[in-house]
């Protein structure tokens, strides 16, 4: 009778430590980023402007945006929205106000019709989003 209950304790306990080695896992990965494909699609991202071609400066602006999410996503960032994971990486901005902007003027060419974007404007916004991904840990 002993000898049963001390193996259904060791069953117990082997079971709890893979649970706690599985969660564990899950939970440290979703907080790493890998660098080397943030920057392989930053770099696409900045080599889609075309100087000449105002549409690629939204696609741009829209990429970016997106990569910033992806980023906030894996870091854990909570919130359902983009902005909402946004005001949860409070503090982790080094230009809060910059990135807002970023995120804003994306916005506006999601859901506004006939936006017209400034080339400077999008290298600005470009430069919010990229700063954001630095103050992340992404690149």
């Amino acid at each position: 009778m002993n000898i049963n209950i001390l193996v259904f304790f060791i069953v117990i306990l082997v079971i709890a430590f893979v649970v706690l080695a599985l969660v564990t896992s899950k939970v440290g990965s979703s907080k790493h980023l890998d660098k080397n494909k943030f920057r392989s699609d930053w770099l696409k991202i900045e080599q889609q402007v075309d100087k000449d071609n105002q549409p690629s400066y939204h696609l741009a602006i829209l990429n970016a945006d997106k990569l910033v999410d992806k980023a906030l996503k894996q870091k854990g960032f909570s919130g359902d929205t983009m902005g909402e994971r946004m005001k949860s990486a409070r503090g982790t901005w080094s230009g809060e106000n910059n990135v807002w902007s970023a995120h804003k003027l994306r916005n506006q060419i999601a859901h506004e019709t006939d936006v017209r974007i400034s080339y400077d404007s999008t290298k600005t916004a470009l430069r919010s989003f990229k700063q954001a991904l630095k103050d992340i840990g992404a690149i």
